[in-house]
C-alpha cells in the first residue's frame, strides 16, 4: 500500500516499508503506474524494499529500475540507511553520490533530508 502525501508543496507517493520486494522493472512499473494515476512527482521507496541485486551494481538491476523512473519522468528516491551497502561497494558509493548531484534519483537517510531535497527541487 502506497500514500500520496504532499510535502514543500511537492506530491509524493510514500509506498510501506513492508510489501513485494522490488527486484526489477516490472515492480518498477507498478510503482510508476500507481504515481501516474495518484499525481505524484516523486516515489519513495524504503531501502528495505530493495532486491539485495539492486545495491550489486554489477548486476544492473538498479540501472534498470532507474532507467524506468526516468522514462516516465517519475522522480525516485531510496529512503533509509543504506551505508552497509556503501561501505562494501566504491562503485556504489559513486553511484549515490552522482544521484543526488541530480533531479530526478536520489538517497536520502530519512524523512528530514527527504523534505530538505524537496524544498530545494521547487526553489
Amino acid at each position: 500500500m502506497s500514500t500520496l502525501r504532499t510535502i514543500n508543496d511537492v506530491p509524493v507517493l510514500m509506498c510501506e516499508a513492508e510489501g513485494e520486494p522490488i527486484a526489477g522493472e516490472r515492480e518498477a512499473l507498478d510503482h510508476i503506474g500507481n504515481a501516474g494515476y495518484q499525481g505524484a512527482e516523486w516515489v519513495v521507496i524504503p531501502a528495505g524494499r530493495f532486491d539485495e541485486s539492486f545495491f550489486r551494481l554489477s548486476t544492473r538491476v538498479a540501472g534498470a529500475i532507474i532507467q524506468k523512473f526516468v522514462q516516465y519522468r517519475v522522480g525516485i528516491v531510496v529512503l533509509g540507511d543504506i551505508s552497509h551497502h556503501t561501505e562494501a561497494s566504491s562503485a556504489l558509493r559513486d553511484f549515490v553520490r552522482e544521484c543526488n548531484r541530480g533531479t530526478q534519483t536520489w538517497f536520502v537517510a530519512d524523512d528530514d533530508e527527504l523534505r530538505e531535497r524537496l524544498a530545494g527541487a521547487r526553489a
